[in-house]
């Protein structure tokens, strides 16, 4: 392992040097244009550092498995080799975006990568994809493990309440359209899914990013919709932890920790989308010091059954974009079937949606709905988009965790079908274009992973991780959707018949791309973090 980690750290130290190299070229080119004109090469660089610090992460997981385990040596070998192939002659920006190094100007700088690197990339990996795959095949998994036993522990329970309670209902939920059960939505409350890291002394657990990754990955193996269920406790709790009262937080996180509560996020707006400046839902004060809520949202996810809003609405008419939105914690009643919105001045309709289903996406209408006095979060107004800002990093990171646990499962999938279904006398798994995508599956979802729970500990130090976060979103969002496709491919016909999970799954991959701040968007952040020199 030794010779093959100072191998890679020679390839990594390559990388990082064409990584400069695009950053010069791209600050150059913003001399004289504006990042908006020139998204191609300002987004592409993104692509770039986010591709280097995943080949960063992978060697760092491989260097401290010491060599215990040999697969992971190979995952280590074929991710550098994919990656500093996709940097040197085509990155993968979307499904029909390639960004080259001549789209930054970075032509030379690509040469002299390829050619530092052409120990590995002149080499034919075609036998290294096939034993990774046929030790799948065989059972054999890559390293895993923190060297941890309360991290492992935490991981194995809930990996076994996945594979009892999530994944043998989960494809039957999604065909009917309903919402995760109640006896499923306590089980997961009594594990400590909403409290993960609510202070324990609030009624939570108290613990740190890198634990709601793992909680996050291992339900959203089962399906991407509990593992989002604890998303809306996530954004709620961290609202109101860092920007709440101490009357609010005494109030709302030992609810919200227990289950109790069921909060739902109202952010986003018809036509409005990322550009939340343009926010125009607005609150307003009643005689009685109530607040009084007008206005329309859309894509809220759990609208329904949820008891608590957090309301992103202008309270300042006066202030111009960002300086006018406050956050109102807005209490309503849960809905059921038959009367969805009970509360009095709210109403909804469903949005039918191709996945990401058991709770149920909504268009809401606010018509004079009240909210109490103390409803406004942090009792200051005109804070609410810096408030909901501090939530992002911890949103992307639990949305990089569902990715790589929508990745996971597609891999499973793919591969338990891959054994089972026999074509010409064999069973599949053995023709190399499938073992090929078995095999790189495994590889991009590793990566994914590790990219993750470096931006989860980056986020544990308390430090501003915008960057971090961004790349594990943007990378983890399209490992998710790739390896869904390469699965359903795997499936041939019958993937395309809903009766197989992978239908499900491939629906569920494709939203990972767009909610949580869209890849464009992710691309577009960490190009203007690196660039002005600030994270």
């Amino acid at each position: 392992m030794m010779a093959i980690a100072a191998d890679l750290k020679l390839a990594l130290d390559a990388a990082q040097s064409y990584r400069d190299a695009a950053q010069g070229f791209l600050t150059a080119r913003l001399a004289s244009r504006n990042i908006d004109d020139d998204q191609r090469a300002a987004h592409g660089f993104a692509w770039i550092a986010t591709s280097v610090a995943a080949l960063a992460a992978v060697l760092e997981w491989a260097q401290g498995g010491r060599g215990a385990n040999p697969l992971d040596e190979m995952v280590a070998r074929l991710a550098f080799v994919e990656i500093l192939g996709q940097l040197a002659g085509g990155l993968p920006m979307g499904q029909n975006e390639l960004l080259r190094p001549s789209d930054l100007g970075a032509g030379d700088a690509g040469r002299e990568l390829a050619a530092r690197c052409a120990g590995l990339l002149d080499q034919d990996h075609a036998a290294t994809r096939a034993e990774l795959a046929g030790a799948l095949a065989q059972g054999q998994w890559p390293s895993e493990g923190f060297r941890d036993a309360e991290l492992d522990a935490i991981r194995d329970q809930f990996r076994r309440f996945t594979d009892a309670e999530i994944i043998p209902n989960a494809h039957k939920w999604h065909l009917t359209n309903d919402l995760i059960p109640h006896t499923t939505v306590q089980a997961m409350a009594d594990l400590g899914t909403f409290g993960v890291c609510i202070p324990e002394a609030y009624g939570g657990l108290g613990l740190n990013k890198l634990v709601m990754c793992l909680v996050t990955e291992e339900l959203s193996r089962g399906w991407i919709g509990a593992g989002s269920l604890g998303t809306r406790s996530e954004i709620a709790g961290e609202l109101i932890i860092l920007g709440g009262t101490e009357d609010q937080k005494t109030h709302w996180l030992p609810k919200i920790a227990s289950g109790e509560v069921l909060p739902t996020a109202v952010f986003t707006e018809p036509d409005v989308g990322s550009d939340l400046g343009s926010l125009r839902t607005k609150a307003r004060r009643a005689p009685n010091g109530e607040w009084e809520i007008d206005g329309a949202k859309t894509w809220i996810t759990h609208a329904s059954r949820s008891d608590l809003m957090t309301l992103l609405a202008r309270t300042l008419p006066d202030a111009k974009a960002y300086a006018g939105l406050s956050m109102l914690l807005v209490p309503k009643p849960r809905g059921a079937e038959a009367d969805p919105f009970p509360a009095e001045g709210m109403s909804g309709s469903e949005i039918q949606v191709l996945g990401y289903r058991g709770m149920r996406e909504y268009a809401l209408q606010f018509d004079g709905m009240r909210a109490p006095a103390d409803a406004l979060l942090g009792g200051e107004e005109g804070q609410g988009f810096k408030q909901l800002m501090r939530t992002f990093e911890g949103a992307r990171i639990q949305t990089a965790a569902r990715a790589v646990g929508v990745a996971r499962r597609a891999l499973e999938l793919g591969l338990d079908y891959a054994l089972n279904r026999k074509q010409f006398g064999k069973a599949i798994v053995n023709f190399p274009r499938i073992s090929d995508k078995l095999a790189a599956n495994l590889v991009d979802f590793i990566t994914a992973r590790e990219l993750t729970y470096v931006a989860a500990r980056a986020k544990d130090c308390g430090t501003r991780c915008d960057i971090e976060a961004g790349m594990a979103k943007l990378l983890a969002a399209r490992c998710g959707w790739s390896n869904a496709d390469a699965s359903l491919q795997i499936h041939g016909g019958n993937g395309y018949a809903l009766e197989y999970e992978i239908s499900r799954v491939l629906c569920d991959a494709r939203i990972l791309n767009i909610f949580e701040g869209a890849a464009e968007i992710q691309a577009q952040v960490i190009a203007r973090r690196l660039i002005d020199g600030r994270n």
